[in-house]
This record gives C-alpha cells, structure tokens and sequence, in this order.
C-alpha cells in the first residue's frame, strides 16, 4: 500500500461538499476512513450493505473528501481502498453563500463580532493553506493560545489596556508601508470567558507561541 499523507485539517468552502460531509452516514464514513478501508470494510461495521457504503463513498469521492489508495482483486471483483483527504474537517462561512459570517454586518462593540472574526480567520487561513499546500511551500503563522485567571473585573480592565498599548506599540514599531517586498498580516487579539466544562486547576501558566515559518 502506497504511503498515505493525511492533512491534519481540511477546511470544506464548497456549499456541495458541506452537505455531504454533514450527512451523518458520510460524517461517520469519513472518521472511519482515517485509516484506509473499503465498502466491504466499512459495511462490516455500519448499518448498511456494501452497495450502500459505495454509493456514499462515490459521493464523497465526487465532493474531494476521499480518495482512491489502491485498487485489488477481491473474489473476483476490484475492491477499492480509500482514505479521506484529511483526519478532521471544519466549515468555512464561504459554505453558507451571502449568509456566511461577516464582521463587516456586526457591531464591533458586540460579542458576535469576535465569532464573526474567527469565522474569516477559518475562511482565510483555510484558503490560504490550501494554496500553499498545492504549491509546496508551508504558511507563516503565529498561535498563542493560553488562559488566565484574572481576580477582579477591574485586573481584566487593567490587562485588556496593557495589552491594547503593547499590541498598539509593536505594530508602529514594525509596520513598514513602504518596504518593496513587505507582506500584509492581519493581527487578531482576542479573549473571551473559558467555559465552566474546561475549567481545570486554578492556576494557568502562558504557553509559548506556536508557529510556522516558510521554507
């Protein structure tokens, strides 16, 4: 069996291929086929024949959600192995049409501005790594994603300035509107509250900033 490279991340943008990832049959198809598998496999362990596992797998196949491994002799028939494109899969607003996310229609003031511009970070980000992704070069990215448990209100206050002059202070610092072969970067500083279920242990410690640089 050929080596099988698997995207850690597939971001769907096609309104088609959204709704065949969300049919919970392909949903679960697709999490099965992590590891390669067949219509015979996969029917093994579904509800369905193997006729019914090939319809699904062909329309899955269609929309670029799996794909071909190898093709083999089974019993005199071709069995196909397939594999998804990808161990894990989010939608872009770009799958909802007009109705998709746009900071552009929310008040900035509001909470719905912060989800609405995480959406265009999926939407972007996902669109931007699959361009570098076909032409073999990797994106230059920065994550830092940490919790911190403030004491008052007023603590939240306080870091929320801080941090708004710091961020105010680099960006003067080192943006250069005139430099030849500058690239624009779009900055997003967000927090929100952590929900109760992911509370853990009172105290929170900064992680280092996770990033990756073009080759």
């Amino acid at each position: 069996m050929p080596e099988l490279e698997l995207l850690d991340l597939e971001v769907i943008d096609e309104p088609a291929a959204a709704r065949a990832a969300l049919d919970p049959v392909r949903s679960r198809i697709l999490s099965m086929l992590a590891s390669p598998g067949s219509a015979t496999t996969l029917a093994a362990s579904l509800p369905l024949t193997r006729q019914q596992v090939n319809y699904h797998l062909r329309v899955l196949e269609e929309h670029g959600l799996v794909r071909l491994v190898e093709e083999r002799q089974r019993r005199g028939l071709v069995e196909r192995v397939m594999v998804a494109t990808a161990r894990s899969y989010a939608l872009s607003p770009v799958a909802l049409g007009d109705s998709g996310a746009d900071p552009d229609r929310m008040d900035r003031l509001s909470t719905r501005y912060l989800v609405a511009v995480a959406a265009r970070m999926l939407r972007e980000v996902g669109d931007l790594a699959r361009r570098a992704d076909r032409a073999g070069q990797s994106l230059p990215t920065l994550t830092i994603d940490t919790e911190i448990r403030f004491a008052t209100s007023a603590d939240r206050a306080a870091f929320t300035a801080e941090l708004a002059e710091t961020v105010q202070r680099l960006a003067g610092r080192y943006h250069d509107e005139t430099a030849p072969r500058g690239r624009r970067h779009r900055l997003v500083v967000a927090a929100h509250p952590s929900p109760a279920a992911h509370h853990s242990t009172p105290d929170h410690h900064p992680t280092s900033p996770t990033t990756e640089e073009p080759t």
